[in-house]
């Protein structure tokens, strides 16, 4: 059956290359992707599965295929949202879509597991349980398309969940894996501080929110700093400080907002207990009244190191033919809401290397300029096979 899958999926490359140029030259935002949602669903019509649609908070398609024997099931996650950037690559394909861009391989994520999905489908009669192809919306946007399809129910039989993500640090037939805590978890923060407005010339008379900002964004470095175990990873970064007023004015209220990364669920929890008190601190200090939003985005991604090692050994497998490495890769500090499956779940999220040929220092995920090599998607479609051939012992 090996042998069939991979002939299968070499026969469709060009297919695969395909549909992901009309993706990307038709990209959508996240919760937005209404057309994207009915070109996936026209590509199931007529096809022996069953299809759920609006699932969770937007657009995402669950597809059900079950194998002609009872046994397991898993599911296989392809996102399918695209990004607030305007595209700067010269591609005959570029994004139609003025300011909306594909700079994150997701279009590319849809197509090969599209065709995967159809081969499955064909091959269906041999396969001993139940694979779900999970169409998501929104992993760019929080909250994100994934706690809600999680939340919905319709994944609560599932044994494994196997995603991947096309990355241009490595070239085609690269494939990329860690086990345990993998990506980052990230936290949004906004905090409005309110003082007492005045003039220059007499600060005894106001309450300067300037300063007592300034303390905050001072403090909250202590926090990686002095609060973390120093083999720990975590950032506070204030990305937003809204002050400006007039140069002999003092400023009455502030609002900063904020973004917090961390590699562990112990860690987020310290970061935010700790934010909180230097708040209530700050009030305490300037006598100043706080406001603060505090939002826990997409947690910690966390690879199960069982499953991890069952994912290599069968990617193991494919060197020599469509792979030439299969390695171990540092933790990211990026975030990523397949996190939210792998919370309930056990499974995997691996990287397919896809730097385009011919280039030194490839575009990273979200540039404008962000391309891929295509040759890539077929890599990405035989490896995530390998593992579902791998998981139901089909070789």
């Amino acid at each position: 059956m090996r042998a069939q899958l991979m002939k299968m999926l070499d026969e469709r490359k060009d297919e695969i290359i395909q549909i992901r140029r009309h993706l990307h030259e038709n990209p959508e935002l996240s919760f937005h992707e209404a057309e994207t949602a009915k070109y996936i669903q026209s590509f199931y019509k007529g096809k022996d599965v069953e299809i759920a649609t609006e699932v969770g908070n937007g657009h995402a398609i669950v597809v059900t295929i079950k194998g002609g024997k009872p046994g397991k099931t898993i599911a296989l996650r392809a996102d399918f949202d695209a990004l607030p950037v305007t595209e700067e690559t010269e591609l005959p394909f570029k994004s139609q879509n003025e300011g909306v861009m594909h700079a994150c391989g997701h279009d590319g994520h849809t197509a090969y597991l599209l065709v995967l999905a159809d081969c499955l489908i064909s091959l269906k009669e041999d396969i001993p349980g139940t694979i779900k192809i999970v169409h998501q919306h929104a992993e760019e946007t929080p909250p994100g398309g994934a706690k809600s399809v999680v939340e919905s129910g319709i994944l609560d039989d599932v044994d494994q969940i196997f995603g991947i993500h096309v990355f241009p640090f490595g070239e085609s037939g690269e494939v990329y894996y860690h086990s345990g805590y993998s990506m980052a978890g990230r936290t949004y923060f906004k905090l409005k501080i309110q003082g007492v407005g005045g003039h220059g010339s007499s600060p005894h008379m106001a309450n300067d929110a300037i300063v007592a900002s300034a303390y905050f964004v001072t403090a909250v470095q202590t926090i990686i700093s002095r609060r973390l175990n120093p083999f720990d990873t975590g950032v506070v970064t204030i990305g937003s400080f809204d002050g400006k007023g007039s140069f002999n004015v003092i400023k009455d209220a502030v609002e900063l907002e904020g973004d917090v990364r961390y590699m562990t669920t112990e860690n987020r929890d310290k970061i935010d207990a700790e934010i909180h008190r230097i708040v209530a601190g700050i009030e305490a200090m300037f006598g100043v009244t706080t406001e603060l939003t505090y939002t826990n985005d997409y947690p910690p991604l966390y690879n199960d190191p069982k499953v991890t090692e069952q994912v290599v050994a069968s990617l193991q497998k494919g060197i020599g033919e469509y792979l030439t490495a299969v390695s171990e890769y540092d933790m990211l500090s990026g975030s990523e809401d397949f996190a939210y499956y792998l919370q309930k779940i056990p499974g995997v999220f691996f990287y397919i290397g896809a730097k385009p040929k011919n280039t030194e220092q490839a575009y990273f995920n979200h540039h404008p300029k962000f391309d891929i090599d295509e040759d890539a998607l077929l890599v990405a479609a035989k490896s995530v096979a390998e593992v579902v051939l791998n998981y139901y012992k089909l070789d």
